[in-house]
């Protein structure tokens, strides 16, 4: 009895090792390539509820992530999956900046700690995104230095 005990205990912990080497495998393949950063994302937001366009700041819906640039688009990957493919992907085309903001609330909570929540529109979809300032900036730029002739909206 005993040792069915210790060898089952010894197989548990064998799995776990064996998933958390495979997160931190999956990460290292998807920022090889260069041009990643941590990117929360909550997806689907409902329109604002006032005029005065208040926020969700209850902190619920967050999924942590990493961002990599890929050309025109970025590709967003869950840090907690195993998925070798992004879990959502945005065209730079697409992509409509409505404003930024601090998390508030319980969003701090739920976010990194410097992170900034970036309001957009995709496609007639709200979204925000939760980023450092840092990142937040290359985003931007990344943004603005679309090909002549694609329409870009940046606040």
């Amino acid at each position: 009895m005993i040792l069915a005990l210790l060898v089952g205990g010894i197989a548990v912990v064998a799995l776990v090792v064996v998933g958390l080497f495979a997160f931190g495998v999956r990460r290292r393949l998807i920022q090889r390539s260069g041009g990643t950063f941590d990117c929360s994302l909550r997806w689907n937001l409902p329109e604002p509820s006032s005029a005065e366009g208040s926020v969700d700041s209850s902190g619920k819906g967050w999924g942590y992530g990493i961002a990599r640039y890929g050309g025109d688009r970025i590709e967003w990957f869950r840090v907690f999956s195993y998925a070798h493919r992004p879990r959502r992907v945005l065209d730079r085309s697409a992509i409509e900046v409505l404003g930024r903001r601090e998390p508030a609330g319980e969003e701090e909570l739920a976010l990194l700690s410097d992170a900034v929540v970036l309001a957009c529109l995709v496609r007639g979809t709200r979204l925000e995104l939760a980023m450092s300032e840092d990142a937040l900036t290359g985003f931007l730029a990344w943004l603005e230095a679309a090909p002549p002739g694609q329409r870009v909206n940046v606040a």
